[in-house]
């Protein structure tokens, strides 16, 4: 044999088994992994963008993950239930151009776990190791970005979830990030022709992309709603006849609402997208914890009803026209009144939204008061399975609706009723300015 072929196959030898440590090393980490979070696998699109939920240049989708992440200052979070106490392992999965690198950091009930993620043509797997689970509850999972070589930290593909406490552990898969939005709707006499609805509203919580309905009604909405960090409006909206879902310049003449009146400094035109109608809304600085009071009447006018909505304004101590609006192909009185809370954009649906309703009057053609004391509870189809922070029950002498925030369950279902007490106080007392 030559000294070439001894070489040779010495280095074969020593290359064999070379690639059976790795083998068995990559065999047993596979099979670990495996073991550990048995295919728990929280998708990047269920994540939250933190403190900014939609900075620059940043994206959260499906099926992409979370894309465009280079701010340091920007962090991925997940929120999900834990239901076990023990052992918690968690991995991310992302994608890295190859020979790029990023530095990162994953932090859970308290403790903090860095990591180095390293570029090439499959998604990176990102071992945070272990964590340790006090006790069963919600948590928060945020994952940050301490360092980079290339232009991102990476795209984010998932969460991985396992070990002995990961047992049971729900976390939302829904596409939609947004907090479920739900409802409160009232028990009212049957037969009878409401002509008014009376409610009030104090809001105790109010992320930005709110809204918080008062009076609701088969036909329209009327609420409160937080649009911006500077901005607040009350907004009053009723449907047009027909069945247009986007589009109101498609609805025909004879189906669509007609403005009759505005109070001052109102904002009046069409909306759609969600059905098509007649919007309204008054840019108007509400607060948070201070309880406004809204009212809405119908009057039939023929084949069609003309609703009209009015706000109390604590620092005028009067009331005052939001609008007034004529609903074709209707003639009926108020029915189906409801209040609900609404997050309408989704960024930050890990935030929760939480608001107290009442007292809830009605007052029919034949101005015979009546308090409204029982209210059954729904919620959206969101809210069944993976959003199950979702909340109604009485507080006092109110109702309360809360929705979002990942806060455990109070065990309420769908279609749940709560009966309230009563105010003590007597219908309310209402001077109503003149319309124009």
């Amino acid at each position: 044999m030559s000294a070439a072929n001894c070489a040779g196959g010495k280095g074969t030898i020593m290359l064999t088994k070379l690639f059976f440590i790795l083998a068995l090393s990559l065999t047993a980490g596979l099979a670990a992994v495996a073991d550990s979070f048995d295919a728990l696998r929280v998708p990047g699109y269920t994540a939250y963008l933190e403190p900014n939920p939609e900075p620059s240049g940043m994206d959260v989708s499906a099926p992409d993950g979370v894309t465009g992440w280079s701010d340091a200052k920007t962090q991925v979070v997940w929120y999900g239930q834990i239901k076990a106490a023990g052992r918690l392992d968690l991995w991310v999965s992302l994608r890295l151009p190859a020979a790029d690198r990023s530095r990162l950091r994953l932090t859970v009930a308290g403790q903090s776990r860095t990591a180095e993620a390293v570029g090439g043509p499959a998604p990176a797997l990102v071992s945070f190791r272990t964590f340790s689970i006090p006790h069963p509850g919600p948590y928060r999972f945020a994952l940050a970005g301490l360092s980079r070589t290339g232009p991102t930290f990476g795209d984010v593909d998932a969460l991985l979830v396992g070990g002995p406490a990961a047992r049971d552990a729900h976390f939302s898969q829904a596409r939609t990030r947004g907090a479920p939005s739900v409802h409160l709707w009232y028990v009212t006499p049957k037969g009878a022709n409401i002509a008014w609805c009376y409610n009030e509203v104090m809001v105790r919580d109010s992320p930005l992309w709110s809204y918080y309905m008062a009076c609701g009604f088969s036909r329209g909405y009327f609420g409160i709603q937080v649009n911006s960090p500077t901005e607040r409006r009350i907004i009053f909206s009723v449907w047009n006849a027909g069945d247009e879902p986007t589009d109101p310049n498609k609805v025909p003449q004879e189906d669509r609402v007609q403005l009759l009146a505005k109070g001052p400094g109102v904002f009046a035109g069409a909306f759609g997208n969600e059905g098509t109608g007649g919007h309204s809304h008054l840019v108007y600085p509400w607060k948070t914890g201070r309880t406004y009071c809204f009212l809405v009447s119908a009057r039939p006018d023929g084949t069609a009803t003309v609703y009209s909505g009015y706000v109390y304004f604590p620092e005028q101590k009067r009331w005052g026209l939001i609008a007034s609006f004529r609903a074709p192909k209707d003639g009926g009185w108020l029915r189906g009144l409801y209040s609900f809370n609404e997050d309408f954009n989704g960024a930050n649906g890990q935030q929760r939204r939480l608001a107290e309703f009442g007292p809830q009057w009605i007052k029919t053609a034949d101005g015979h008061w009546t308090e409204l004391l029982t209210a059954h509870f729904t919620h959206t189809a969101d809210g069944t399975k993976e959003r199950l922070d979702r909340a109604a029950g009485v507080v006092h002498d109110h109702f309360y609706l809360s929705n979002g925030g990942f806060v455990p369950s109070e065990n309420v279902h769908y279609d749940d009723a709560f009966t309230r007490a009563s105010s003590g106080h007597g219908p309310p007392d209402i001077t109503l300015p003149q319309l124009p």
